[in-house]
């Protein structure tokens, strides 16, 4: 695909690398954030299927991938910042949509608490407001690990945890990238953990009650760490939700198998253009609930 790339200027004076999928018949465009550790090429497939329909920004955060090379001598931000920087995003390119994964949607969620007024609906995918007893373990180990600098511990423990499901050659990959990240990434995503533990689900998830326009969580069937029955909770906090379970898959979703990338791309893409809430997903998409 053909892409235009550049390197723009975000709150606290940061630089940002970003990458622009265009789509000539289209003005619509979806901004995709990518979860902790993780750099925009994680969202490889999702623009493949989205730049057909929208125009499609990808970016990597200033800590991250090809931002942080323009970047040096930067200081840890948190997810407050991330949020800052993501509606400076969302008013250059105008985008009409946002997609998160994970960990992004923290500050995608702080984002759109702050009713960005361009924005029609967002995707959030692999998370839910309630740390449960599965995520609390995983960051106990996580925040042991990143703490020491452990590189090997880190990429074995994503990969036994949140990645059980996906298959071999994404794992080994993904111990590749996340054994190779500078200790200065280690210590940004420290202190995201510590973050995230200070709070409750109800302070740092409250902001939700705020945002104004349609959402869609997706959440695989066998992920143990954000699931579906927690992610449900959030009917109680966003007042415009739908709800996608996609079967037989895990915390990566449509990076653990083809079916799973056909029914997530099928859930998103009728949720984007449909615009509408209080259903269900069709076909294929066992719901929870």
């Amino acid at each position: 695909m053909y892409a235009e790339r550049s390197v723009v200027r975000v709150h606290r004076d940061l630089k940002v690398h970003t990458t622009l999928y265009p789509n000539p018949r289209t003005s619509a465009t979806v901004i995709l954030v990518n979860g902790s550790l993780a750099t925009s090429t994680s969202f490889s497939q999702t623009a493949r299927y989205l730049q057909p329909l929208f125009n499609v920004v990808l970016f990597d955060q200033p800590y991250q991938g090809l931002s942080r090379q323009h970047n040096p001598g930067m200081p840890l931000i948190d997810k407050q910042d991330e949020a800052l920087i993501l509606l400076d995003l969302i008013d250059m390119f105008r985008a009409d949509h946002v997609m998160a994964f994970s960990w992004g949607s923290v500050a995608s969620l702080l984002a759109l608490a702050q009713r960005p007024e361009r924005i029609r609906s967002a995707v959030i995918s692999s998370f839910s407001p309630v740390l449960n007893p599965a995520m609390q373990g995983y960051l106990d180990r996580a925040q042991h690990h990143l703490a020491a600098c452990d590189r090997h511990a880190i990429a074995e423990l994503i990969n036994e945890t949140i990645g059980e499901h996906l298959p071999s050659l994404f794992k080994r990959c993904n111990f590749r990238h996340v054994s190779s990240l500078e200790e200065f990434e280690y210590a940004q995503m420290l202190l995201h953990v510590r973050q995230v533990r200070e709070l409750d689900a109800s302070q740092y998830m409250s902001c939700v009650s705020h945002i104004d326009v349609p959402l869609l969580f997706v959440n695989g069937e066998w992920d143990r760490y954000t699931s579906p029955a927690d992610a449900r909770q959030f009917a109680h906090l966003a007042p415009q939700s739908e709800f996608a379970t996609i079967a037989h898959t895990g915390h990566f979703l449509e990076m653990e198998h083809k079916t799973a990338l056909q029914d997530v791309q099928r859930a998103v893409e009728g949720f984007l253009l449909r615009g509408r809430v209080g259903q269900e997903q069709p076909a294929r998409l066992a719901m929870a609930g």
